[in-house]
């Protein structure tokens, strides 16, 4: 077991920022439920709406447009379901739903509940590089869609879709429009002005704050029910006691998100390009997924034909070395990546791949340890294997 940890794994969640562990520590003390009117949850209150108003300038909204929840998953489910209530009421005309095939299982799932229902439901095919094909959601959309769910950017190879032309073509057709940003948010810019969305979705611990803690963007004027039924908490949309902590270190890894921005994409894309080109260099007979240009600054996922992607993930780890197959959420699953498989990638070849996700605390050291230990574990592998 190596001494050297190297963790590349910050799709699946990243640490806390020390600024933030800090914020938390001193918020402890914040005690008073935000719901109560004296002092203490007056304290409470006044904090939880200052980490509303930079949640909701990280991406450019009114701070009455962000709905405080558990998490993506939490926030995405909120919008299926406010989606099938709408979809089930009498006399609706609209009940078809579209989603890409590319999706975070928790959409995918939430889609796939909604079917259950008696939805229509499209599951829109990508091209070779995980991009959606305008010409395709055109043919899709009809007078009968309610809603489009489109990832901004893709957990498994980093694909950025156009999602202003996207939410253009679904307006354009009279339905609303979502967008799952939880891997967008604090990497790329997010506005969601420009983009024209009326749902958006994004979680703290993908932004260097807390677990346990998301939020929901919803465009005024747009439909939402609550999920969670009870008291009057997000102005009746969610209800229960407030996650103070959890919500005031979500605003604190906000406001150093929207800080660090521009130094991000310069700073972790170089380190990517460093071990993208390392890899490429190193290791023969090996294919890149996703496109070159397009794509999150800090994701990278590569197959490695002849060699299985848990045994690289396993090899690894023993070698200080932290990364993924794909998606943590699905991670317990021995079916190789949805992801993969929808941009053409055959079973054995997505079987044979490693996301690596980059973030803050990287070094171009670290880079290259990973470049000294990743190709001998490659070449055993390839060695060991009956796969030719």
């Amino acid at each position: 077991m190596s001494k050297r940890q190297v963790y590349i794994d910050y799709n699946a969640t990243t640490p806390l920022k020390d600024e933030v562990k800090a914020g938390m520590i001193a918020d402890l003390a914040i005690y008073g439920n935000a719901s109560s009117m004296h002092g203490a949850g007056r304290l409470a209150r006044n904090r939880v709406e200052d980490a509303r108003r930079k949640v909701s300038a990280l991406i450019g909204a009114d701070s009455q447009e962000i709905i405080f929840t558990s998490g993506g998953s939490e926030s995405n489910n909120m919008v299926f379901q406010t989606m099938g209530l709408i979809g089930q009421k009498a006399g609706e005309p609209r009940s078809e739903i579209i989603a890409t095939e590319i999706e975070h299982p928790c959409v995918l799932n939430s889609a796939k509940f909604l079917q259950s229902w008696g939805f229509k439901v499209t599951f829109l095919p990508v091209d070779q590089y995980g991009l959606i094909q305008m010409g395709r959601l055109e043919e899709a959309l009809t007078d009968k869609t309610l809603f489009v769910s489109a990832m901004m950017a893709n957990n498994e190879i980093g694909t950025i879709q156009n999602i202003k032309e996207i939410t253009r073509l679904v307006h354009k057709a009279g339905a609303w429009m979502h967008t799952d940003a939880v891997q967008a948010v604090g990497k790329i810019p997010v506005n969601v002005r420009d983009l024209g969305v009326d749902y958006l979705t994004m979680s703290a611990h993908k932004i260097y704050g807390p677990k346990g803690v998301g939020a929901l963007y919803v465009k005024t004027g747009a439909p939402l029910s609550p999920l969670i039924h009870g008291g009057h908490q997000e102005d009746g949309f969610r209800a229960g006691t407030y996650n103070n902590l959890g919500i005031l270190g979500f605003g604190k890894a906000a406001e150093l998100a929207s800080a660090d921005l521009e130094r991000y994409g310069l700073e972790i894309s170089a380190l990517r390009a460093q071990l993208r080109d390392g890899i490429a260099e190193k290791i023969p007979n090996i294919k890149i997924n996703g496109p070159f240009t397009e794509v999150l600054p800090n994701t990278l996922n590569v197959s490695f034909p002849g060699a299985e992607g848990e045994a690289i993930l396993l090899s690894l780890d023993l070698m200080g070395i932290e990364v993924s197959t794909g998606s943590a959420c699905a991670s317990g699953s021995l079916d190789p990546s949805h992801v993969l498989l929808a941009t053409g990638v055959g079973p054995e070849l997505a079987h044979g791949s490693i996301r690596f996700s980059l973030g803050w605390g990287l070094t171009s050291s670290d880079i290259d340890y990973v470049l000294e230990t990743l190709p001998p574990i490659i070449h055993r592998l390839r060695a060991m294997s009956t796969v030719k």
